[in-house]
């Protein structure tokens, strides 16, 4: 005789569904990992001191010209779950360079994704853009990323469907902005877009290509996650041997992560951090680069770790075009390096509040991408709206920067059923890591080397 299933088995059966997926998604990530033969700096010793500097930090620009498209189906379902600020992504780089100008900077570093999905005509605009910094006398060095070449997804929106625009190549990338590092480059990586460049003297720039177009396929998807080869690693090696020999100090940049910027990024968002990212954040500890700037996850936060006794800093710059569109300012003086963030959303379109209506995007769009996840895992839409607005809530402190656990609401868990106190309890370490800010303070610190 069939007996009917209680509501009790029907919860565990699901939960043991859920947690073997996890495990199945955990196993097929780590094969994908590739094993990198490091040839760490056993020496010791007291590392060069920087010499004094002031440079300016963007990433992810994301720049899109609205004739590809501004509306629509086809555009909405493409930009449903996104932050970013697309149609005034020109506006908010115009008045980023213009603020860089007036700043009086000596050189500019923006950490990849300089276009919305590496359409030829938005990396032309953004060229021409930045030519407005070189002109005026302030070098710029740029470094792609995973949008920005060779990118399935560079496409223009008519109504209910798109069609294919031109994209670009590697070669294409680097000639396009051969005036923002790779002309002045010292040397070049033979196989990838990473170069050497010493936009002070004493002070070399090791820019690091992490991105995986190659790989990228026409008819699917950009690849987000981020690697790098045997053959950059060897190169990157005999970089910093030599900087070693010639007494130069050194800072990175790169588009992907190399410390996790909260407790559980490697378990929720592995594809911000590069392939074996500890490994990698030792191996360059070890040759004393002791400062990387990144972006790609489009939040404002600093985080370290530490090596055999030697600290590397991640700078993460937020994206230009999710709020609160940051930009960094970098005073390099006696060894010590004063971060100090500025905020545009707060500062353009003041006449149709446009900050408020920016933040209050990337939380809406956090709580639909959770809502979306949780829809399949059958949660009702009661334990949805509870779980969504926490999640939505801690995802927008962390884009923000020094995130204040004392804001963090209290989540009413009595008014969630069974199912939802399990899932919640799936997604506690997310809201809990992103609320919990690892020092130091994330938009205006000062790091001592």
């Amino acid at each position: 005789m069939c007996m009917e299933m209680t509501s009790e088995k029907k919860v565990i059966l699901i939960a043991a569904a859920f947690l073997l997926i996890m495990v199945i998604i955990t196993f097929s990530c780590a094969k994908e990992k590739d094993i990198l033969n490091y040839d760490f700096n056993t020496k010791t010793g007291i590392p060069p001191v920087y010499p004094d500097a002031y440079f300016s930090v963007l990433s992810d620009t994301h720049i899109y010209d609205a004739s590809l498209g501004s509306s629509g189906a086809a555009f909405e379902k493409a930009t449903n779950f996104s932050r970013s600020l697309f149609l005034d992504s020109q506006d908010l780089l115009d008045y980023a360079i213009d603020e860089i100008i007036a700043s009086k900077v000596n050189f500019v570093l923006i950490c990849g994704d300089l276009t919305k999905d590496g359409e030829l005509v938005n990396h032309m605009i953004v060229a021409k853009k930045l030519k407005k910094l070189t002109t005026a006398g302030i070098a710029v060095f740029v470094i792609p990323g995973n949008h920005d070449i060779n990118n399935p997804d560079a496409v223009r929106y008519n109504g209910d469907s798109t069609e294919p625009v031109m994209s670009i190549t590697a070669n294409d990338f680097a000639h396009i902005y051969e005036n923002c590092g790779y002309r002045s480059a010292i040397t070049r990586d033979d196989d990838s877009l990473s170069y050497v460049a010493e936009p002070v003297e004493g002070l070399w720039l090791l820019a690091v290509d992490s991105c995986r177009y190659r790989e990228n396929v026409s008819g699917g998807h950009e690849i987000a996650s981020g690697k790098v080869s045997q053959k950059t690693i060897n190169w990157m090696t005999s970089v910093l041997r030599s900087a070693e020999a010639h007494n130069k100090a050194v800072i990175a940049m790169m588009h992907h992560g190399v410390v996790e910027h909260w407790k559980g990024q490697r378990k929720l968002h592995p594809d911000y951090l590069i392939q074996d990212f500890v490994g990698f954040g030792n191996y360059l500890a070890s040759w004393n680069v002791r400062t990387v700037f990144t972006g790609h996850y489009h939040a404002q936060d600093i985080t370290h770790s530490e090596h055999n006794r030697k600290n590397i800093y991640d700078v993460e710059t937020g994206s230009l075009v999710t709020a609160p569109c940051p930009v960094r300012f970098v005073d390099i003086k006696n060894n010590v390096m004063n971060i100090r963030t500025e905020t545009i959303a707060d500062k353009i379109h003041s006449e149709n509040d446009f900050a408020t209506n920016a933040m209050a995007l990337v939380k809406e769009t956090v709580m639909l991408e959770e809502a979306d996840i949780l829809k399949r895992f059958n949660v009702s839409k009661s334990d949805i709206e509870i779980i969504a607005d926490a999640v939505g809530d801690a995802f927008t402190a962390h884009y923000s920067g020094n995130e204040n656990n004392f804001l963090q609401k209290k989540i009413n868990k009595n008014k969630l059923s069974i199912w939802g106190h399990f899932v919640l309890a799936q997604q506690q370490y997310i809201i809990d890591g992103l609320w919990d800010d690892i020092n130091p303070s994330d938009n205006n610190a000062k790091i001592h080397f």
